[in-house]
């Protein structure tokens, strides 16, 4: 191997170290659009501080829940129209969907199936990521994960195909 040849191949190693991934960790999207100045969209004022009613009837501090000076626009708007904003907290599963749930797990439920696709998909973008280096760093999750995306066209097509018996009232309009 000529000097050359062997700097070419340091000088590859050397811009393949330069990685932004952390703890084995390989990022796909490239979203970081920081320039050095705040984002004014991104500063949202807390509400004001006000005095509890009676100072010794507080609740104890619990870890986990909001801070009553907390920004909540969703609740905040659903008050300013006239709704109301409780009926916005998670409650589980409605009883409406129970024979779903129940259809779905009637099989048995992995408790750890979080955790095995969350290893699965970390295995995934190492290996999509061995050989995805550039220059100029670019949003490379779509060109990953693109033989694991479905066409909604083409499943349109194949469903309303004459002899298949399910109904697609609407369906989104063709991408250009």
């Amino acid at each position: 191997m000529s000097k050359r040849q062997m700097a070419v191949a340091l000088a590859l190693l050397a811009l393949g170290a330069c990685s932004s991934a952390r703890d084995g960790e390989t990022n796909l999207r490239n979203l970081n659009t920081y320039r050095g100045s705040p984002e004014e969209f991104g500063i949202v004022p807390n509400k004001p501080l006000a005095d509890p009613p009676s100072f010794s009837q507080l609740p104890a501090p619990t870890t986990g829940t909001g801070n009553r000076a907390d920004v909540t626009p969703l609740a905040d708007a659903v008050a300013a129209l006239g709704g109301d904003p409780s009926r916005l907290a998670e409650r589980g599963i409605p009883t409406s969907d129970a024979a779903l749930v129940a259809a779905a797990g009637r099989n048995g439920v992995d408790g750890s199936i979080r955790q095995d696709l969350a290893a699965a998909d970390a295995a995934f973008r190492r290996r999509a990521s061995i050989f995805n280096w550039k220059l100029v760093p670019d949003n490379e999750y779509n060109r990953a994960y693109r033989r694991q995306s479905l066409d909604a066209q083409d499943w349109l097509a194949r469903v309303r195909q004459p002899g298949t018996n399910i109904r697609t009232p609407s369906a989104p309009p063709p991408r250009n």
